[in-house]
C-alpha cells in the first residue's frame, strides 16, 4: 500500500495499528487521509476482517466520505466495516438485541419534533401549565440526563435534582419524565438520547452480550474523539477492554460542543484509561498560510487546559490577519461586502471562496443587507435567511396586520400566537362567515360575538382590541415605538423570553435583533418618513427578493462558527469581535467556559486558507438601545506580528462615472453612514413645534438645510412640502421630520 505521499508523523500514526492510541490533530493537518489509510492499512496490509473493524463518526457524511475514500484503496470490502455515526451504529446493535430489553426489533425511532408532541400530551394530560412546562424546555432537561446516564426513575429519586426543579418552578419534571419513558416504551419507540442510553444498558445488564462485541470489534476507530460526550465513551471504553486496540483522534483545541454535552475530560483525561497509551501529534498543517497559522497559535496558547503542540506549516508566510474597525454593526457588513467585492476583483476568486462567521445567528442580519444591496449572492448554512427565521416572519406578520388589517395571510398566522384559546376550528368557522357575508376576515373579528358563541368570541374580539389599539397610534409614533408595544402586548417576547434553551435564546435574540433593525431605521436621519408603514416598503425590498436556489452554489457563505467546523475557505470574515458577543456575555462565569469561547476562536481563523479577517463595530443595537462596544479580548491576545489593520480599498475609490456600478454603490453605501454618527447634526439644532406650521414659513432641516413650505397635507399624518435651496422639494411626514421654524 503506497504511503509516499503522507509525511513521516502521518505514516507512523496509519502503520502503528496495535494497542491504544491518540492521534492529535492540528488544524488542517489531513486527519481525515490519516485515519482513512489506517482502516484501509488494516484491511490491506494486516489483513483484518472488515467485520471486526469499528469506526465511529459525528455526521453521515463524513462516514459516507471515510468510506467511499477506503472503498478507492481496498475494494468492496470495505461495505462490510461497522463505519457511521453513533448513532446509527448503536441502532443496529440494538435492533439485533432489542428483545433483552423487552423491545421489539422494529422498534420506532423518534425524531425531535414526535418527542415533542408527545411530551405536549402528557403535559395536557397532567393539567400543567404549558408555558411552565414547556416542550422543548422538557426535552431538554430529559435529554442531558440520558447523556449522563441517569434514568428516569433516578433523576425522579434524586434530592438535588429534585431541588433544581422546584427552583425552576417545574417541581413535576421527573414525573413527566417516568411518563415520557414509560409511554415511549409502549410504544415500542426509542429517542435519538435512547440509542445511546439504551446501547450502554444493554451491554451493562447483559454480559454476554458485552462479550460478544467485545471480540467482534478488535479494533476501534473513533474520529472527532473530543466531542464524544459521557455516555458515547462510557460506551466504547467497555467494547475496547478486551483487545485494547483503541485509537482516538481529535483536537482538543476544536472542542465547541459543551452546550450539547461534549465533554473536553474525555480527550484530556483518555491517558488515564489507558495507561500504555502511545500519543502521535500531527502538526503540520497543509490549509493556512504562515500568518494565519501563526495567529491560530497565539490565540489558543492563552487556554491553560490543552493538550501540548505546536502546529506549523511550509505555505508561504501569506498576509497578515485583517482587522476592520466599523463605527455601528450596519456599517461593518458594508465594509464586509466591500472587502468582499475587492477581493473577488483583484484575485480572481470565486463567490463561495468567502465565508462570513459570527457567534449568534442574529448577527447574519446586517451582513445579508449589505451584501444584497450590491447583489453579492449568498447562502445561510446551517440556518434560515434571518428574514424568513419563523420568529422574525411572526413579528413581521403583527406589524403587517397593523398596518393593512385586511391582510389575511399576517391574521391567520398570529391570532392564536402565543396561544390564545383560538384554535383551527375558530379559525376555519370565522373564515367561512367571511365568505359567506363577503367581508374581509378581519371584520369578523371585530365583531366576532355576532359569529361566534362562547369564550372564543371574547379572546378574538380582545385581539382584535388589541391590534386596532395599537394600529392608532401608526401616525402618531414611529416604527420602534409601536413594534416595541405589539411584541410586549402581544405576549410574543415574553413566550420567547422564558424559553431558556438555546434554540429559545437564539429565537429571542433574533426578535431583539429585528427590534434593533427597526430603531436603526428611525434613528437615521436619511429616512425622513419612519413610519412603521415605510419601515415594512424598505424590508420588502429584502424579503421579496428572488430567494430560489440557483443550480450551481457559487454563492458566499454565511454561518455560525459552530456550524463551520471541519470546512475551508480561502477567505474568512470573523464578524462581531466585541466583548459580551464574542466572548459571549454568557460564557464569562468560568475559566472554562471562557477557554471554550477561545477554541471558538480558533476555529473560526483557522478555517481560513488564504486571508482571515477580524471585524468589530464600536457600537451596535442590542435589545433595543444602541450599546457601546468594545474589542474583543481575543484580538489582544493575537501576536501583534501576525494583525494588520485593513480598510477595503474600494471605499476610498473616488465616486465617479467612470467607476463600476457596483464600486459606486458600495461608493455611496459608505456615505450614507447615519448624520448622527458623522456629527453632521448642527450642535445648538433644536426643532420647533410644528403644529401652527404654515404655507409660506421658513424652515431650517439638519441636513437639507434653509426651506419655504409650499404646501401642507392633512390624511395619514401631516405632511409638508418644501423647497429646500440647491435640493429641490421634500415632501416630509411632520411626525417624524425634524424641522426649526426660522420665519
Amino acid at each position: 500500500m503506497d504511503l509516499s505521499h503522507l509525511n513521516a508523523v502521518q505514516q507512523q500514526a496509519v502503520t502503528s495499528t496495535e494497542g491504544a492510541y491518540m492521534i492529535i490533530a492540528g488544524a488542517g493537518s489531513g486527519k481525515t487521509s490519516v485515519l482513512t489509510h489506517r482502516i484501509a492499512y488494516l484491511l490491506k496490509e494486516k489483513h483484518v476482517d472488515p467485520f471486526n473493524i469499528l469506526a465511529l463518526t459525528f455526521t453521515n457524511k463524513a462516514a459516507k466520505e471515510m468510506r467511499h475514500r477506503i472503498e478507492k484503496v481496498v475494494g468492496p470490502a470495505a461495505k462490510n466495516l461497522w463505519l457511521g455515526t453513533f448513532h446509527s451504529v448503536f441502532m443496529r446493535i440494538l435492533r439485533r438485541e432489542a428483545t433483552l430489553l423487552n423491545y421489539p426489533t422494529n422498534f420506532t425511532i423518534y425524531d425531535t419534533d414526535d418527542s415533542k408532541a408527545l411530551l405536549r400530551a402528557i403535559i395536557k394530560e397532567m393539567g400543567l401549565d404549558d408555558k411552565v412546562y414547556k416542550a422543548n424546555v422538557v426535552l431538554s432537561r430529559i435529554s442531558g440526563a440520558k447523556n449522563r446516564l441517569i434514568a428516569a426513575q433516578a433523576y425522579a429519586d434524586n434530592p438535588g435534582y429534585q431541588a433544581d426543579d422546584e427552583k425552576a418552578r417545574k417541581p413535576r419534571m421527573g414525573e413527566i419524565f417516568l411518563k415520557y419513558v414509560d409511554r415511549c416504551f409502549k410504544a415500542g419507540a426509542m429517542d435519538f438520547d435512547d440509542l445511546l442510553f439504551n446501547t450502554y444498558q444493554l451491554i451493562s445488564r447483559h454480559p454476554d452480550v458485552l462479550k460478544k462485541y467485545q471480540e467482534r470489534f478488535r479494533y476501534i476507530l473513533i474520529d472527532e474523539f473530543q466531542d464524544t460526550n459521557l455516555v458515547q465513551y462510557a460506551i466504547v471504553k467497555k467494547l475496547a477492554m478486551v483487545h485494547q486496540n483503541i485509537c482516538v483522534v481529535g483536537d482538543d483545541a476544536q472542542s465547541i460542543y459543551a452546550f450539547r454535552g461534549a465533554d473536553i475530560q474525555n480527550i484530556l483525561n483518555f491517558e488515564k484509561d489507558h495507561k500504555a497509551l502511545q500519543v502521535i501529534k500531527l502538526e503540520q498543517n497543509y490549509r493556512s498560510t504562515q500568518h494565519i497559522v501563526n495567529a491560530a497559535n497565539s490565540i489558543i496558547g492563552h487556554n491553560k487546559g490543552q493538550l501540548q503542540k505546536k502546529v506549523w506549516t511550509e505555505n508561504n508566510q501569506g498576509e497578515p490577519v485583517g482587522l476592520i474597525k466599523a463605527v455601528t454593526d450596519t456599517e461593518e457588513g458594508r465594509l464586509v461586502a466591500a472587502s468582499i467585492f475587492e477581493a473577488r476583483a483583484n484575485k480572481n476568486l470565486q463567490h463561495n471562496d468567502f465565508a462570513i462567521l459570527y457567534r449568534t445567528n442574529s448577527q447574519s442580519r446586517a451582513m445579508e443587507e449589505a451584501l444584497r444591496k450590491i447583489n453579492l449572492p449568498y447562502r445561510i448554512v446551517g440556518g434560515t435567511s434571518f428574514y424568513q427565521r419563523k420568529e422574525v416572519k411572526d413579528l413581521l406578520a403583527y406589524l403587517r396586520l397593523l398596518v393593512n388589517p385586511n391582510d389575511e395571510a399576517a391574521l391567520k398566522r398570529v391570532i392564536n400566537l402565543p396561544k390564545r384559546g383560538i384554535g383551527d376550528s375558530s379559525v376555519e368557522k370565522m373564515m367561512v362567515a367571511a365568505t359567506d357575508h363577503t367581508i374581509p376576515m378581519w371584520e369578523v373579528v371585530c365583531n366576532a360575538s355576532s359569529f361566534l358563541g362562547g369564550r372564543v368570541a371574547v379572546s378574538i374580539e380582545a385581539f382584535g382590541s388589541m391590534i386596532q389599539s395599537n394600529a392608532s397610534e401608526l401616525d402618531q409614533n414611529d416604527a420602534y415605538h409601536i413594534a416595541s408595544n405589539i411584541v410586549k402586548q402581544s405576549g410574543l417576547l415574553k413566550e420567547l423570553h422564558e424559553d431558556k434553551t438555546i434554540e429559545g435564546l437564539g429565537r429571542y435574540e433574533n426578535v431583539q435583533e429585528l427590534l434593533n433593525g427597526i430603531k436603526e431605521f428611525t434613528a437615521n436621519q436619511e429616512n425622513e418618513d419612519a413610519s412603521l408603514g415605510a419601515f415594512l416598503q424598505d424590508i420588502s425590498l429584502l424579503t421579496n427578493a428572488d430567494e430560489a436556489e440557483q443550480a450551481d452554489m457559487d454563492k458566499v457563505t454565511l454561518m455560525t462558527i459552530h456550524a463551520s467546523k471541519g470546512l475551508e475557505f480561502a477567505y474568512v470574515y470573523i464578524v462581531g469581535m466585541e466583548e459580551d458577543l464574542f466572548p459571549s456575555q454568557m460564557m464569562l462565569n468560568s475559566r472554562a467556559d471562557l477557554e471554550e469561547e477561545r477554541r471558538l476562536f480558533y476555529v473560526a481563523v483557522t478555517r481560513a486558507q488564504q486571508k482571515a479577517f477580524l471585524t468589530y463595530a464600536l457600537s451596535r443595537y442590542r435589545f433595543g438601545r444602541l450599546k457601546q462596544c468594545e474589542p474583543s479580548r481575543f484580538i489582544i491576545e493575537i501576536d501583534p506580528a501576525c494583525l494588520q489593520q485593513s480598510v477595503p480599498k474600494t471605499f476610498s475609490v473616488a465616486h465617479n462615472s467612470q467607476a463600476h456600478p457596483q464600486v459606486r454603490r458600495i461608493n455611496t453605501a459608505t456615505q450614507q453612514t447615519s448624520p448622527a454618527l458623522r456629527g453632521a447634526v448642527p450642535a445648538d439644532f433644536k426643532p420647533s413645534d410644528t403644529s401652527n406650521l404654515a404655507v409660506g414659513m421658513r424652515v431650517e432641516h439638519p441636513k437639507f438645510g434653509e426651506g419655504v413650505v409650499r404646501l401642507l397635507e392633512d390624511g395619514g399624518g401631516r405632511r409638508a412640502k418644501i423647497d429646500f435651496a440647491g435640493v429641490g422639494e421634500k415632501t416630509l411626514l411632520l411626525s417624524f421630520a425634524k424641522l426649526r421654524i426660522v420665519a
